[in-house]
């Protein structure tokens, strides 16, 4: 779920990250087929086609793999069932449908995956013992070390065998793709959605040459009447600024904490902002508050009717190649 600055964080309520969260992260069933086989024609070489059409692949075994946290985890070589919280968007791109998915209170999802999710079951967002237990799974993959704290990771490998990726590779989408692919045997997979997201980051910069420029996008998200600014490096931020090359307003690139997913910034401090372009995930549509205050009114981006609201249930708070994607194509939308 977006992670946010200590201080601001504990101002902003549990009902407020139920219908926001977004801590970035991840198609239907995807399990590999064999080939129909085909009648060898009667030529000189059928029995080598045919014995090369009928060998027996070699078996795919279980492997033991260590986690971040040191733990020997032993993987098991084709997982039915799996669990990844907040790791959905990956584990989809490499074609695997979870057994139960991330949620607050059992409402609030990662709206953008539902299409895929279709019909997979919520478990809460702090997977609690006894729900993984009931999800029956065969393997789960952790993604942050702070996920297993308090004895808690004994708890689950007691359950399920139980890998944690940690925190170094989670805050990288790129990196936690791979390794996911990594450990479910499926690298293949992991670096075509890669390369397919490349490509559309060369298409999309082409298509935003010559209406951006070198102009300067900030992206906000207003949630609780109060402003938050992305990280450069996760979920939209990642995309905007790291692929596509986008730049960074003025006060966005100085802001005094560099490690929360979302840092809180003041309306006076937006009043400074001198970006051309806003993207605004509003969580807050309908209410009155913080967009009627004059010095938002009065932000040039604001004046100059360039602010685009992305919808609550968009991919810009979440990390991963199908995410990312789904933001270039909204930046295209908009842009013109």
């Amino acid at each position: 779920m977006p992670r946010f600055n200590t201080t601001k964080t504990t101002k902003v309520t549990f009902t407020v990250l139920s219908v926001c969260m977004a801590a970035l992260l991840a198609t239907a069933c995807g399990s590999n087929k064999d080939a129909a086989s085909t009648t060898t024609p009667a030529t000189s070489t059928a029995p080598a086609a045919t014995a090369a059409a009928t060998a027996t692949p070699a078996p795919t075994v279980d492997k033991v793999i260590k986690d971040s946290m040191g733990h020997d985890v032993k993987v098991p070589a084709n997982p039915k069932a799996v669990i990844a919280s907040y790791l959905e968007d990956p584990l989809l791109a490499l074609g695997v449908k979870p057994v139960v998915q991330w949620s607050v209170k059992g409402s609030t999802v990662q709206d953008y995956l539902q299409t895929q999710l279709a019909g997979v079951p919520t478990i809460g967002y702090d997977l609690p013992v006894e729900s993984v237990l009931k999800a029956t799974p065969d393997f789960m993959i952790v993604g942050n070390e702070s996920a297993v704290e308090k004895g808690l990771y004994d708890q689950y490998s007691k359950v399920v065998p139980t890998f944690v990726l940690g925190s170094e590779v989670t805050a990288d989408f790129r990196k936690t793709l791979l390794k996911m692919g990594e450990i479910l045997n499926k690298s293949d997979a992991a670096n075509a959605a890669l390369k397919k997201y490349d490509q559309k980051v060369t298409e999309t910069k082409a298509k935003l040459a010559a209406t951006v420029g070198d102009k300067k996008v900030a992206i906000l998200w207003l949630t609780n009447k109060a402003f938050y600014v992305v990280n450069g490096k996760v979920a939209s931020g990642a995309v905007a600024y790291g692929d596509l090359g986008l730049k960074l307003p003025n006060i966005l690139a100085v802001l005094p904490d560099a490690t929360a997913n979302w840092t809180p910034i003041s309306l006076e401090k937006l009043a400074q902002l001198d970006a051309d372009y806003i993207f605004l995930v509003n969580s807050d549509k309908g209410q009155a508050g913080n967009l009627e205050d004059p010095l938002w009114k009065n932000v040039p981006a604001v004046k100059s009717g360039k602010v685009f609201e992305m919808d609550t249930k968009s991919s810009w708070l979440y990390n991963g190649v199908i995410a990312g994607e789904r933001v270039m194509d909204d930046i295209v939308k908009v842009i013109k």
